[in-house]
Protein backbone atom coordinates (compact mmCIF):
# COMPACT_ATOMS: atom_id res chain seq x y z
CA UNK A 1 0.00 0.00 0.00
CA UNK A 2 2.85 2.68 1.12
CA UNK A 3 4.36 1.69 -2.24
CA UNK A 4 1.67 2.85 -4.04
CA UNK A 5 1.04 5.70 -2.37
CA UNK A 6 4.62 6.96 -2.59
CA UNK A 7 4.69 8.55 -5.97
CA UNK A 8 1.64 10.84 -5.03
CA UNK A 9 3.58 11.99 -1.30
CA UNK A 10 6.69 12.26 -3.26
CA UNK A 11 5.13 15.05 -5.84
CA UNK A 12 4.63 16.94 -2.06
CA UNK A 13 7.24 16.07 0.34
CA UNK A 14 11.11 15.42 -0.43
CA UNK A 15 12.52 12.43 1.19
CA UNK A 16 16.33 12.46 2.88
CA UNK A 17 18.07 9.49 3.58
CA UNK A 18 21.26 8.01 5.15
CA UNK A 19 21.95 4.52 5.90
CA UNK A 20 24.62 2.82 8.70
CA UNK A 21 25.41 0.17 6.85
CA UNK A 22 27.53 -2.68 9.49
CA UNK A 23 29.16 -5.42 8.11
CA UNK A 24 30.70 -8.35 10.04
CA UNK A 25 34.51 -8.78 8.69
CA UNK A 26 34.31 -12.49 8.42
CA UNK A 27 37.64 -12.24 6.62
CA UNK A 28 38.69 -11.94 9.41
CA UNK A 29 39.52 -15.86 11.50
CA UNK A 30 39.27 -14.25 14.69
CA UNK A 31 37.31 -11.59 17.05
CA UNK A 32 38.12 -8.07 17.50
CA UNK A 33 40.28 -7.70 20.42
CA UNK A 34 41.01 -11.41 21.35
CA UNK A 35 41.56 -14.83 19.71
CA UNK A 36 38.10 -16.34 19.74
CA UNK A 37 37.17 -17.54 16.44
CA UNK A 38 34.52 -15.78 14.02
CA UNK A 39 32.30 -18.06 12.55
CA UNK A 40 28.25 -18.28 12.16
CA UNK A 41 25.97 -20.43 13.87
CA UNK A 42 27.24 -22.80 16.68
CA UNK A 43 26.41 -23.94 20.06
CA UNK A 44 25.14 -20.60 21.95
CA UNK A 45 28.38 -19.31 24.49
CA UNK A 46 30.71 -21.44 23.17
CA UNK A 47 33.02 -19.01 20.97
CA UNK A 48 33.96 -16.72 24.16
CA UNK A 49 36.67 -15.65 26.39
CA UNK A 50 37.03 -13.14 29.27
CA UNK A 51 38.24 -10.38 26.86
CA UNK A 52 34.91 -11.04 24.81
CA UNK A 53 33.18 -11.79 27.72
CA UNK A 54 34.24 -8.31 29.56
CA UNK A 55 35.38 -10.04 32.41
CA UNK A 56 37.39 -7.88 35.25
CA UNK A 57 41.49 -7.40 34.15
CA UNK A 58 40.70 -8.81 30.98
CA UNK A 59 42.60 -6.27 28.02
CA UNK A 60 41.61 -6.30 24.42
CA UNK A 61 44.85 -6.57 22.02
CA UNK A 62 43.75 -4.76 18.41
CA UNK A 63 42.74 -6.95 15.25
CA UNK A 64 45.23 -5.88 12.89
CA UNK A 65 43.94 -7.64 9.84
CA UNK A 66 40.26 -6.04 10.65
CA UNK A 67 42.10 -2.57 10.70
CA UNK A 68 43.64 -3.20 7.47
CA UNK A 69 39.67 -4.96 5.80
CA UNK A 70 38.57 -1.34 6.99
CA UNK A 71 41.32 0.56 5.63
CA UNK A 72 41.05 -1.21 2.11
CA UNK A 73 36.91 -0.68 2.07
CA UNK A 74 37.74 3.07 2.69
CA UNK A 75 40.32 3.07 -0.28
CA UNK A 76 37.86 0.74 -2.56
CA UNK A 77 34.96 3.55 -1.85
CA UNK A 78 37.15 6.81 -2.01
CA UNK A 79 37.81 7.80 1.55
CA UNK A 80 40.25 9.61 3.08
CA UNK A 81 42.95 7.35 5.86
CA UNK A 82 43.42 8.90 8.84
CA UNK A 83 46.81 8.91 9.86
CA UNK A 84 46.16 9.37 13.37
CA UNK A 85 42.83 7.61 15.22
CA UNK A 86 41.98 5.60 18.05
CA UNK A 87 39.18 3.98 19.77
CA UNK A 88 36.33 5.13 22.27
CA UNK A 89 34.62 3.60 24.38
CA UNK A 90 30.65 4.01 23.87
CA UNK A 91 28.69 3.49 27.26
CA UNK A 92 25.03 1.18 27.01
CA UNK A 93 23.48 -1.07 28.88
CA UNK A 94 21.68 -3.52 26.84
CA UNK A 95 21.88 -7.33 27.64
CA UNK A 96 23.57 -8.17 24.39
CA UNK A 97 27.05 -6.17 25.41
CA UNK A 98 28.32 -8.05 27.84
CA UNK A 99 31.33 -4.88 29.01
CA UNK A 100 27.72 -2.58 29.53
CA UNK A 101 30.01 -0.73 26.40
CA UNK A 102 31.15 -1.31 23.13
CA UNK A 103 34.97 -0.88 21.88
CA UNK A 104 34.18 1.80 18.86
CA UNK A 105 35.21 4.83 16.90
CA UNK A 106 33.93 8.48 17.54
CA UNK A 107 35.66 11.46 16.12
CA UNK A 108 38.75 10.14 14.87
CA UNK A 109 37.74 7.00 12.82
CA UNK A 110 39.94 5.25 10.59
CA UNK A 111 37.98 6.31 7.11
CA UNK A 112 35.97 9.49 6.24
CA UNK A 113 35.24 11.69 3.20
CA UNK A 114 34.53 9.27 0.73
CA UNK A 115 31.80 7.95 -2.55
CA UNK A 116 29.78 5.47 -4.06
CA UNK A 117 28.00 6.71 -7.16
CA UNK A 118 24.61 4.68 -7.93
CA UNK A 119 22.96 4.12 -11.28
CA UNK A 120 19.15 3.56 -11.22
CA UNK A 121 16.57 3.03 -13.85
CA UNK A 122 13.37 1.75 -14.40
CA UNK A 123 10.84 2.32 -12.09
CA UNK A 124 12.96 3.46 -9.79
CA UNK A 125 14.25 6.66 -11.57
CA UNK A 126 10.62 7.63 -11.62
CA UNK A 127 10.93 8.15 -7.32
CA UNK A 128 12.67 10.56 -8.03
CA UNK A 129 10.12 14.00 -8.90
CA UNK A 130 13.14 16.11 -8.93
CA UNK A 131 15.50 14.48 -11.26
CA UNK A 132 14.90 17.60 -13.77
CA UNK A 133 16.71 20.31 -11.24
CA UNK A 134 18.68 17.72 -10.00
CA UNK A 135 20.10 17.06 -13.56
CA UNK A 136 20.19 20.90 -13.84
CA UNK A 137 22.25 21.20 -10.66
CA UNK A 138 24.88 18.91 -11.84
CA UNK A 139 23.91 16.89 -8.74
CA UNK A 140 22.99 13.84 -10.76
CA UNK A 141 24.38 12.70 -14.74
CA UNK A 142 21.68 10.59 -17.16
CA UNK A 143 18.36 11.08 -18.49
CA UNK A 144 14.76 11.02 -16.82
CA UNK A 145 14.55 7.02 -17.73
CA UNK A 146 18.13 6.23 -15.95
CA UNK A 147 20.34 8.56 -14.01
CA UNK A 148 23.87 8.08 -11.60
CA UNK A 149 23.64 9.82 -8.31
CA UNK A 150 26.29 10.23 -6.14
CA UNK A 151 26.26 9.59 -2.61
CA UNK A 152 28.97 10.85 0.09
CA UNK A 153 30.52 8.63 2.52
CA UNK A 154 30.70 10.67 6.01
CA UNK A 155 32.73 7.73 7.76
CA UNK A 156 33.88 3.63 7.91
CA UNK A 157 34.61 3.15 11.76
CA UNK A 158 35.51 0.20 13.01
CA UNK A 159 34.31 -1.56 16.16
CA UNK A 160 32.90 -4.78 17.92
CA UNK A 161 29.54 -6.34 17.50
CA UNK A 162 26.91 -7.17 19.70
CA UNK A 163 25.58 -10.67 20.91
CA UNK A 164 22.66 -12.29 19.57
CA UNK A 165 19.21 -11.80 21.88
CA UNK A 166 16.46 -14.27 21.24
CA UNK A 167 12.77 -13.38 21.71
CA UNK A 168 10.72 -16.35 22.51
CA UNK A 169 7.15 -15.77 22.34
CA UNK A 170 6.94 -12.80 21.10
CA UNK A 171 6.09 -11.41 17.70
CA UNK A 172 8.71 -10.85 14.76
CA UNK A 173 11.45 -11.88 17.32
CA UNK A 174 10.60 -8.51 19.36
CA UNK A 175 10.67 -8.34 23.35
CA UNK A 176 7.41 -6.92 23.69
CA UNK A 177 5.32 -9.60 24.65
CA UNK A 178 8.00 -12.37 24.44
CA UNK A 179 7.83 -15.06 27.33
CA UNK A 180 11.53 -14.64 28.25
CA UNK A 181 14.86 -13.62 26.38
CA UNK A 182 17.73 -15.94 26.00
CA UNK A 183 21.41 -14.16 24.88
CA UNK A 184 24.25 -15.64 22.81
CA UNK A 185 27.66 -14.09 23.06
CA UNK A 186 29.73 -15.88 20.19
CA UNK A 187 29.13 -13.00 18.20
CA UNK A 188 30.00 -10.76 20.83
CA UNK A 189 33.46 -9.03 19.51
CA UNK A 190 32.90 -10.13 16.06
CA UNK A 191 34.75 -7.43 13.93
CA UNK A 192 32.16 -4.78 12.65
CA UNK A 193 32.41 -1.91 10.16
CA UNK A 194 29.87 0.71 10.01
CA UNK A 195 29.42 2.76 7.12
CA UNK A 196 27.87 6.03 7.60
CA UNK A 197 26.26 7.50 4.61
CA UNK A 198 25.78 11.67 4.29
CA UNK A 199 21.83 12.40 3.59
CA UNK A 200 22.14 12.22 0.09
CA UNK A 201 19.56 9.72 -0.60
CA UNK A 202 16.42 10.54 -1.88
CA UNK A 203 14.15 7.54 -2.91
CA UNK A 204 14.05 4.35 -1.55
CA UNK A 205 15.32 3.01 -5.08
CA UNK A 206 18.44 4.71 -4.27
CA UNK A 207 19.21 3.40 -1.05
CA UNK A 208 18.35 -0.29 -2.22
CA UNK A 209 20.78 0.45 -5.02
CA UNK A 210 23.45 1.48 -2.71
CA UNK A 211 23.12 -1.10 -0.41
CA UNK A 212 23.45 -3.48 -3.31
CA UNK A 213 26.41 -1.39 -4.91
CA UNK A 214 28.34 -1.67 -1.37
CA UNK A 215 27.63 -5.19 -1.11
CA UNK A 216 29.13 -5.69 -4.54
CA UNK A 217 32.67 -3.93 -3.47
CA UNK A 218 33.06 -5.48 0.04
CA UNK A 219 32.47 -8.94 -2.23
CA UNK A 220 34.50 -7.99 -4.22
CA UNK A 221 37.44 -6.96 -1.61
CA UNK A 222 36.56 -10.32 0.25
CA UNK A 223 36.05 -8.28 3.48
CA UNK A 224 32.79 -10.20 4.30
CA UNK A 225 30.29 -13.01 2.94
CA UNK A 226 27.67 -10.06 3.11
CA UNK A 227 24.63 -12.59 4.23
CA UNK A 228 21.78 -10.32 5.32
CA UNK A 229 20.27 -13.60 6.31
CA UNK A 230 22.65 -14.59 8.55
CA UNK A 231 23.29 -10.73 10.21
CA UNK A 232 26.80 -10.14 8.26
CA UNK A 233 25.28 -7.51 7.04
CA UNK A 234 22.80 -5.26 8.59
CA UNK A 235 21.24 -1.80 6.96
CA UNK A 236 19.59 0.85 9.36
CA UNK A 237 18.19 4.07 7.57
CA UNK A 238 17.27 7.49 9.08
CA UNK A 239 14.61 9.26 7.17
CA UNK A 240 12.90 12.40 7.11
CA UNK A 241 10.83 14.44 4.85
CA UNK A 242 10.08 17.74 3.95
CA UNK A 243 8.24 19.77 1.51
CA UNK A 244 9.27 20.10 -1.76
CA UNK A 245 11.42 23.37 -1.94
CA UNK A 246 12.25 23.46 1.58
CA UNK A 247 16.20 23.28 2.77
CA UNK A 248 15.48 22.87 6.58
CA UNK A 249 16.01 19.20 7.66
CA UNK A 250 12.44 18.00 8.88
CA UNK A 251 12.92 15.21 12.06
CA UNK A 252 14.20 12.00 11.61
CA UNK A 253 13.26 8.62 12.79
CA UNK A 254 15.78 5.63 12.78
CA UNK A 255 14.44 1.89 10.87
CA UNK A 256 15.74 -1.14 11.75
CA UNK A 257 15.33 -5.26 11.08
CA UNK A 258 15.47 -4.54 7.44
CA UNK A 259 16.83 -7.83 6.45
CA UNK A 260 16.80 -7.90 3.20
CA UNK A 261 16.82 -4.72 -0.13
CA UNK A 262 13.59 -5.87 -0.81
CA UNK A 263 12.63 -4.97 2.93
CA UNK A 264 14.97 -1.93 3.17
CA UNK A 265 13.11 -0.26 0.43
CA UNK A 266 9.46 -1.29 1.65
CA UNK A 267 10.61 -0.06 4.63
CA UNK A 268 11.65 3.47 3.26
CA UNK A 269 8.81 3.60 1.71
CA UNK A 270 5.66 2.91 4.13
CA UNK A 271 7.65 5.53 6.62
CA UNK A 272 7.82 8.30 3.99
CA UNK A 273 3.58 7.53 3.62
CA UNK A 274 3.37 7.70 7.17
CA UNK A 275 5.15 10.48 8.09
CA UNK A 276 3.72 12.28 5.19
CA UNK A 277 0.10 11.13 6.81
CA UNK A 278 1.05 12.58 10.14
CA UNK A 279 2.07 16.39 8.79
CA UNK A 280 -0.69 16.18 6.82
CA UNK A 281 -2.86 15.66 9.84
CA UNK A 282 -1.36 18.51 11.41
CA UNK A 283 0.81 16.03 13.68
CA UNK A 284 4.41 16.41 14.99
CA UNK A 285 7.21 13.58 13.98
CA UNK A 286 8.70 12.03 17.14
CA UNK A 287 12.63 11.41 16.65
CA UNK A 288 13.02 7.62 17.41
CA UNK A 289 13.66 4.11 16.67
CA UNK A 290 11.11 1.90 14.86
CA UNK A 291 11.33 -1.52 14.08
CA UNK A 292 10.12 -3.09 10.50
CA UNK A 293 7.48 -5.35 10.53
CA UNK A 294 8.01 -7.56 7.69
CA UNK A 295 4.60 -9.38 8.03
CA UNK A 296 2.54 -6.56 8.81
CA UNK A 297 4.48 -4.68 6.29
CA UNK A 298 4.70 -1.63 8.52
CA UNK A 299 6.81 0.07 11.11
CA UNK A 300 5.93 0.44 14.70
CA UNK A 301 7.94 2.54 17.44
CA UNK A 302 10.47 0.70 19.26
CA UNK A 303 12.72 3.32 21.68
CA UNK A 304 13.33 6.86 21.65
CA UNK A 305 16.28 7.87 19.63
CA UNK A 306 19.54 8.63 21.42
CA UNK A 307 22.10 10.99 20.74
CA UNK A 308 25.56 10.97 20.85
CA UNK A 309 26.06 12.81 24.07
CA UNK A 310 23.50 10.17 25.59
CA UNK A 311 26.62 7.50 24.89
CA UNK A 312 28.85 9.47 27.31
CA UNK A 313 31.97 8.76 24.60
CA UNK A 314 35.93 8.71 26.05
CA UNK A 315 38.93 7.32 24.66
CA UNK A 316 39.81 3.92 25.30
CA UNK A 317 42.28 3.93 27.74
CA UNK A 318 43.29 0.13 27.15
CA UNK A 319 44.23 0.63 23.73
CA UNK A 320 46.91 3.47 22.72
CA UNK A 321 45.92 5.49 19.23
CA UNK A 322 47.11 4.58 15.88
CA UNK A 323 49.48 6.10 13.61
CA UNK A 324 49.60 5.22 10.03
CA UNK A 325 51.88 6.17 7.59
CA UNK A 326 51.69 7.09 3.73
CA UNK A 327 53.47 4.02 2.86
CA UNK A 328 51.69 1.63 4.98
CA UNK A 329 48.56 2.76 2.92
CA UNK A 330 50.00 3.10 -0.42
CA UNK A 331 51.22 -0.91 0.27
CA UNK A 332 47.04 -1.63 1.28
CA UNK A 333 46.27 0.41 -2.42
CA UNK A 334 48.30 -2.13 -3.73
CA UNK A 335 45.90 -4.68 -2.46
CA UNK A 336 42.95 -3.72 -4.32
CA UNK A 337 41.05 -6.16 -6.79
CA UNK A 338 39.44 -4.85 -9.74
CA UNK A 339 36.12 -3.26 -8.53
CA UNK A 340 32.84 -3.33 -9.83
CA UNK A 341 32.80 -0.33 -12.00
CA UNK A 342 35.85 -1.39 -13.60
CA UNK A 343 35.06 -4.42 -14.33
CA UNK A 344 31.98 -3.45 -15.96
CA UNK A 345 33.98 -0.96 -18.22
CA UNK A 346 36.25 -3.54 -18.90
CA UNK A 347 33.65 -6.21 -20.18
CA UNK A 348 32.48 -3.14 -22.59
CA UNK A 349 35.88 -1.81 -23.73
CA UNK A 350 37.40 -5.11 -24.22
CA UNK A 351 34.62 -7.51 -25.25
CA UNK A 352 32.40 -5.33 -26.67
CA UNK A 353 29.48 -6.07 -24.24
CA UNK A 354 26.55 -3.67 -24.51
CA UNK A 355 26.33 -2.04 -21.62
CA UNK A 356 23.40 -3.44 -19.93
CA UNK A 357 24.85 -6.92 -20.21
CA UNK A 358 27.97 -5.31 -18.85
CA UNK A 359 25.67 -4.11 -15.39
CA UNK A 360 24.10 -7.30 -15.10
CA UNK A 361 26.90 -9.09 -15.28
CA UNK A 362 28.77 -7.15 -12.79
CA UNK A 363 25.57 -7.12 -10.35
CA UNK A 364 27.10 -10.17 -8.37
CA UNK A 365 30.82 -11.20 -7.93
CA UNK A 366 30.34 -14.65 -8.25
CA UNK A 367 28.22 -14.51 -11.85
CA UNK A 368 31.12 -12.22 -13.12
CA UNK A 369 33.57 -14.72 -12.25
CA UNK A 370 31.58 -17.26 -13.77
CA UNK A 371 30.63 -15.04 -16.97
CA UNK A 372 34.40 -14.64 -17.27
CA UNK A 373 35.51 -18.02 -16.82
CA UNK A 374 32.93 -19.27 -19.71
CA UNK A 375 34.89 -16.68 -22.15
CA UNK A 376 37.98 -17.95 -21.11
CA UNK A 377 36.82 -21.53 -22.58
CA UNK A 378 34.62 -20.30 -25.16
CA UNK A 379 37.28 -17.89 -27.00
CA UNK A 380 36.70 -13.83 -26.64
CA UNK A 381 34.78 -13.97 -29.56
CA UNK A 382 32.19 -15.50 -28.25
CA UNK A 383 31.74 -13.44 -25.25
CA UNK A 384 28.56 -11.87 -26.71
CA UNK A 385 27.08 -15.15 -26.94
CA UNK A 386 28.51 -16.20 -23.49
CA UNK A 387 26.89 -13.15 -21.95
CA UNK A 388 23.33 -14.01 -23.82
CA UNK A 389 23.35 -17.27 -21.85
CA UNK A 390 24.75 -16.17 -18.77
CA UNK A 391 21.86 -13.83 -18.05
CA UNK A 392 18.95 -15.76 -19.90
CA UNK A 393 19.30 -19.45 -19.91
CA UNK A 394 21.95 -19.52 -16.70
CA UNK A 395 20.43 -16.73 -14.47
CA UNK A 396 16.72 -18.31 -14.34
CA UNK A 397 18.04 -21.77 -13.68
CA UNK A 398 19.84 -19.83 -10.74
CA UNK A 399 16.89 -17.95 -9.74
CA UNK A 400 14.71 -21.05 -9.79
CA UNK A 401 17.57 -23.44 -7.85
CA UNK A 402 17.42 -20.57 -5.79
CA UNK A 403 21.88 -20.94 -5.98
CA UNK A 404 24.48 -18.76 -6.65
CA UNK A 405 26.89 -19.03 -9.61
CA UNK A 406 29.39 -20.75 -7.59
CA UNK A 407 27.04 -23.84 -6.76
CA UNK A 408 25.87 -24.85 -10.38
CA UNK A 409 26.25 -27.99 -11.56
CA UNK A 410 26.70 -25.79 -15.25
CA UNK A 411 30.70 -25.22 -15.01
CA UNK A 412 32.06 -22.22 -17.01
CA UNK A 413 33.33 -25.08 -18.99
CA UNK A 414 30.23 -27.14 -19.71
CA UNK A 415 28.24 -23.76 -20.59
CA UNK A 416 30.92 -22.82 -22.93
CA UNK A 417 30.70 -26.20 -24.58
CA UNK A 418 27.25 -25.68 -25.05
CA UNK A 419 27.78 -21.97 -26.28
CA UNK A 420 30.15 -23.63 -29.02
CA UNK A 421 27.83 -26.15 -30.36
CA UNK A 422 25.10 -23.94 -30.90
CA UNK A 423 27.56 -21.34 -32.23
CA UNK A 424 28.90 -24.06 -34.32
CA UNK A 425 25.88 -25.44 -35.97
CA UNK A 426 25.74 -28.33 -34.39
CA UNK A 427 23.31 -27.83 -32.29
CA UNK A 428 19.64 -25.30 -32.63
CA UNK A 429 19.66 -22.49 -30.03
CA UNK A 430 16.30 -25.11 -29.27
CA UNK A 431 18.43 -28.36 -28.68
CA UNK A 432 20.81 -26.24 -26.94
CA UNK A 433 18.44 -25.34 -24.46
CA UNK A 434 17.49 -29.19 -23.97
CA UNK A 435 21.20 -29.68 -23.97
CA UNK A 436 21.75 -27.26 -21.00
CA UNK A 437 18.58 -28.68 -18.83
CA UNK A 438 20.27 -32.23 -19.46
CA UNK A 439 23.47 -31.03 -17.86
CA UNK A 440 21.62 -29.61 -14.77
CA UNK A 441 19.86 -32.69 -14.52
CA UNK A 442 22.53 -35.42 -15.21
CA UNK A 443 25.80 -33.98 -14.80
CA UNK A 444 27.35 -35.05 -18.29
CA UNK A 445 29.10 -33.31 -20.50
CA UNK A 446 27.41 -31.71 -23.17
CA UNK A 447 29.09 -33.27 -25.95
CA UNK A 448 28.51 -36.61 -24.21
CA UNK A 449 24.76 -35.66 -23.97
CA UNK A 450 24.79 -34.93 -27.66
CA UNK A 451 26.01 -38.11 -28.66
CA UNK A 452 24.15 -39.94 -26.37
CA UNK A 453 20.60 -38.75 -27.96
CA UNK A 454 21.36 -37.90 -31.38
CA UNK A 455 21.10 -34.73 -31.54
CA UNK A 456 23.70 -33.37 -33.84
CA UNK A 457 21.85 -30.65 -36.11
CA UNK A 458 21.55 -31.49 -39.69
CA UNK A 459 23.12 -28.94 -42.16
CA UNK A 460 23.30 -31.01 -44.95
CA UNK A 461 21.57 -29.21 -47.78
CA UNK A 462 20.79 -32.35 -50.00
CA UNK A 463 19.43 -33.70 -46.96
CA UNK A 464 16.96 -30.79 -46.43
CA UNK A 465 15.99 -30.24 -49.85
CA UNK A 466 14.37 -33.80 -49.84
CA UNK A 467 12.56 -33.21 -46.90
CA UNK A 468 11.38 -29.66 -48.18
CA UNK A 469 10.00 -31.16 -51.71
CA UNK A 470 7.76 -33.84 -49.37
CA UNK A 471 6.46 -31.20 -47.29
CA UNK A 472 5.72 -29.20 -50.27
CA UNK A 473 4.19 -32.02 -52.30
CA UNK A 474 1.76 -32.74 -49.35
CA UNK A 475 0.42 -29.68 -48.88
CA UNK A 476 -0.11 -27.97 -52.27
CA UNK A 477 -3.03 -25.98 -51.26
CA UNK A 478 -0.52 -23.85 -48.89
CA UNK A 479 1.77 -23.50 -51.49
CA UNK A 480 -0.80 -22.13 -53.79
CA UNK A 481 -1.70 -19.33 -50.77
CA UNK A 482 1.66 -18.72 -49.91
CA UNK A 483 2.76 -17.80 -53.70
CA UNK A 484 -0.36 -15.68 -54.01
CA UNK A 485 0.57 -13.41 -50.94
CA UNK A 486 -0.16 -15.08 -47.64
CA UNK A 487 4.13 -15.66 -46.92
CA UNK A 488 2.90 -16.05 -43.52
CA UNK A 489 2.18 -19.73 -44.17
CA UNK A 490 6.64 -19.75 -44.50
CA UNK A 491 6.42 -20.59 -40.12
CA UNK A 492 4.06 -23.76 -41.48
CA UNK A 493 6.39 -25.10 -43.63
CA UNK A 494 9.44 -24.71 -41.84
CA UNK A 495 7.55 -26.61 -38.62
CA UNK A 496 6.55 -29.54 -40.82
CA UNK A 497 10.05 -30.01 -42.14
CA UNK A 498 11.34 -29.45 -38.62
CA UNK A 499 8.93 -31.62 -37.32
CA UNK A 500 9.63 -34.51 -39.59
CA UNK A 501 13.27 -33.75 -38.73
CA UNK A 502 12.49 -34.42 -35.38
CA UNK A 503 13.91 -31.08 -34.80
CA UNK A 504 17.05 -31.61 -35.63
CA UNK A 505 17.51 -29.55 -38.99
CA UNK A 506 19.19 -26.31 -38.71
CA UNK A 507 16.22 -23.64 -39.43
CA UNK A 508 19.38 -21.17 -41.27
CA UNK A 509 19.17 -24.07 -44.33
CA UNK A 510 15.38 -24.75 -44.07
CA UNK A 511 14.06 -21.64 -44.10
CA UNK A 512 17.09 -20.68 -47.20
CA UNK A 513 15.49 -24.20 -49.37
CA UNK A 514 12.09 -22.87 -48.72
CA UNK A 515 12.36 -19.34 -49.86
CA UNK A 516 14.36 -20.69 -53.29
CA UNK A 517 11.39 -23.36 -53.68
CA UNK A 518 8.72 -21.20 -53.57
CA UNK A 519 10.40 -18.28 -55.08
Amino acid sequence: MAADRLTDVMERYEAVIGLEIHTEITASRTKMFCGCPVAFGGEPNTRVCPVCLGMPGALPVPNEAAIEWTVLAGLATECDIALWSQFHRKQYFYPDMPKDYQISQYDLPFCSDGRVSVEVDGPGAAERLDRGHALESGLLTGDAEAYTTVIGITRIHLEEDTGKMVHVGGAEGRIAGADYSLVDFNRAGTPLMELVTEPDIRTPEEARRFAQKLRQIWLALGVSDCSMEEGSLRVDANVSIRPRGATGLGTKTEVKNMNSFKSLHDALAYEIVRQAEVLDAGGVIQQETRHWDVGAKRTSALRSKEEAHDYRYFPEPDMVPFQFTEEWIAALAGRLPELPDARKARFVAELGLPAQDAVVLTSDTALATYFEDAVAAAGAERAKAVANWVTGEFAAHLNAAGIGADASPVTPGALAEIVELVDGGTLSARQGREVFSAVIETGMAPSAIVEQRGMRQVSDSAAIEAVVDRVLAANPDEVARYRDGKTGLMGFFVGQVMKEMRGQANPGVVNDVLRARLG
